[in-house]
């Protein structure tokens, strides 16, 4: 009778969303779980939550409990600091989501990272990771960890300091020594020093490989992946080059040889793994929540800007059609308004009204509007569309619909040729010598 595989998670792994440095497709990934009798595994991509979903969905079709990470750059002071000192001190760190919380915070510290933080890559710092810790477990990542260049540089004791500082931000049983097994003279050291941390601060350490590419042979493969990355070639001496070949998704036996001294690090794995329980619920929708003032609700502020927007079509359009009868039309806005309500669609048709409106504001041209709700009259008194919207056929927007109204926006590519109508100020129409693809049915091609 064969012995079960000793139990063993990996919680360190690039996937091909790691751009140009990761070589693991998620498929493969998942396959080559089942392969070695995995019950779980991590993804944690370089700074980036893109491939969450597809990793979610298929780990859960495969029967693999999907772990939700990320390894995150952390500026050396704060994210407003950018200068080459600071993009020269960048380091890495892990983070795992133990809950839907902790999910919530990973996803808030990823879009800071790259809406505040960015500078050559996407980062947060220390207080940020103060503010959105919980629900989250982290670990010191690799060699470019911060623990592990003060181990790699001869600074122990300010190697003890950061780790004292990540164990007091992120709380008790909630940081962990990332030791490794890469085959790096460099990370020996580095491990020596770890060890010793953790006996002197009882910080509990976990075994990791830092998966870059699934099989040991992938990694030439994988080197080229890097030259792509720098824009250099294999043949250069003077380029990013990794010295291993061993960042490969290694089996739970490869990790019970390499790890036998510590045993307590490979526990932690599948200890770690239990604790990450994140459930997505990918059947309702979740729309951003539109700023509201004080003492509104989003559902009357749409149906007064809804209202606003119609009093403006109206009274342009009556300047060349002075006998138009607005019943129909005010019958089948009130309808529209009614069913984005009942829906909670109000909120979605703001915001991209906003976004319309900014780009118009700021010359940026966008089209005159496609998709489900292309024909609807609200999204025509919102501005989000331009043209046709004012012809009576009942409109596209139905309750007994399962799937949202989308709107698909276009932007001019070609300077001679404009996506759509309604972009305010130059106006391809009143330069002339253009043609506007919304049809006669644009408000904005009618005479004044």
């Amino acid at each position: 009778m064969n012995a079960p595989p000793p139990a063993f998670v990996h919680l360190h792994v690039h996937t091909q969303y790691s751009l140009l440095d990761g070589a693991i497709r998620i498929d493969r990934l998942l396959r080559r779980c089942q392969e070695l009798g995995m019950p779980a595994v991590a993804v944690t991509d370089h700074g980036t939550m893109f491939g969450v979903v597809e990793f979610y969905e298929k780990a859960h079709a495969a029967g693999i409990k999907p772990i939700i990470g990320c390894e995150c750059y952390v500026a050396p002071r704060t994210i407003a600091d950018k200068t080459p000192s600071d993009n020269k001190g960048l380091s890495h760190l892990v983070l795992l989501a133990q809950n839907e919380t902790g999910y919530r915070n990973l996803c808030r510290l990823c879009t800071l990272s790259h809406l505040e933080g960015f500078y050559y890559k996407p980062r947060i710092d220390k207080t940020l990771l103060k503010a959105h810790y919980e629900g989250l477990i982290a670990m010191s990542s690799c060699l470019h960890g911060e623990i592990a260049r003060h181990l790699n540089n001869g600074r122990y004791e300010k190697a003890v300091q950061t780790a004292r500082e990540y164990h007091r931000i992120m709380g008790e049983e909630n940081f962990f020594l990332e030791i490794q097994d890469n085959g790096l003279e460099e990370q020996i050291k580095v491990n020596q020093g770890l060890v010793q941390i953790s006996r002197e601060l009882s910080i509990p350490l976990v075994a990791t490989n830092d998966c870059h590419y699934l099989h040991k042979e992938d990694a030439p493969a994988h080197d080229v992946l890097l030259c792509i990355q720098t824009g250099k070639t294999v043949h250069e001496s003077e380029r990013l080059k990794f010295r291993t070949d061993g960042l490969y998704f290694k089996s739970p036996a490869e990790m019970t040889r390499a790890f036998a001294d510590h045993p307590d690090a490979l526990a932690n794995t599948t200890a770690i793994a239990e604790r990450c329980n994140v459930t997505l619920d990918l059947k309702t929708y979740h729309f951003p929540k539109y700023p509201l003032g004080e003492a509104v609700s989003e559902e009357d502020l749409f149906r007064d800007r809804t209202a606003k927007g119609y009093d403006r079509l109206m009274t342009r359009l009556k300047k060349t059609n002075p006998d138009l009868d607005e019943t129909p039309y005010r019958e089948r806005l009130a309808k529209e308004i009614e069913i984005i309500v009942q829906m909670g669609f109000s909120g979605y048709f703001l915001i991209v009204s906003d976004i319309i409106q900014y780009a118009k504001a700021n010359h940026i041209p966008v089209g005159p509007g496609r998709g489900s709700a292309a024909g609807s009259l609200v999204a025509y008194a919102l501005g989000i569309t331009a043209g046709r919207s004012l012809q009576v056929r009942g409109g596209p927007l139905r309750r007994e619909r399962i799937r949202g109204p989308d709107h698909h926006l276009r932007k001019a590519q070609d300077p001679g040729r404009d996506p759509g109508c309604g972009t305010g100020p130059g106006h391809p129409a009143e330069r002339g010598g253009y043609h506007c693809q919304a049809g006669p049915g644009c408000l904005e091609h009618q005479p004044r």
